[in-house]
């Protein structure tokens, strides 16, 4: 099992910054790939961001490219999402997820193992 806690949200203005962060413990190896998905109320669940266990490649949503940025520590227990030019339109509950080997930038939600309890970022207009 692997156990996923996110932190970082908070409420920012629009055009402002967050940067969020994910601590995995527990089975936790090098062959765990990491993404965030996020859901605003009404919606579904929907991919953010996420890196590759095996190659380090990164993969992001086309409405966030260019303005988030997703890293992981060196030990690889610890995957970042820094999120800059922030819009009301992001607004949502942000997750944390990890799958046990590769991801592409199409991996669906449901592929993911393991989740954490998400974290709320409000940005106001």
């Amino acid at each position: 099992q692997v156990q996923l806690v996110e932190s970082g949200g908070g409420l920012v203005q629009a055009g402002g910054s967050l940067r969020l962060s994910c601590a995995a413990s527990g089975r936790t190896d090098n062959k765990i790939s990491m993404a965030w998905f996020r859901q605003a109320p009404g919606k579904e669940r929907e991919f953010v961001s996420a890196v590759n266990w095996s190659n380090g490649l990164t993969y992001y949503a086309d409405s966030v490219k260019g303005r988030f940025t997703i890293s992981r520590d060196n030990a690889g227990n610890t995957v970042y999402l820094q999120m800059d030019s922030l819009k009301p339109e992001d607004t949502a509950v942000y997750y944390c997820s990890a799958r046990r080997g590769v991801i592409i930038r199409t991996t669906p939600a449901g592929a993911y193992d393991y989740w954490g309890q998400g974290t709320q970022v409000t940005v106001s207009s």
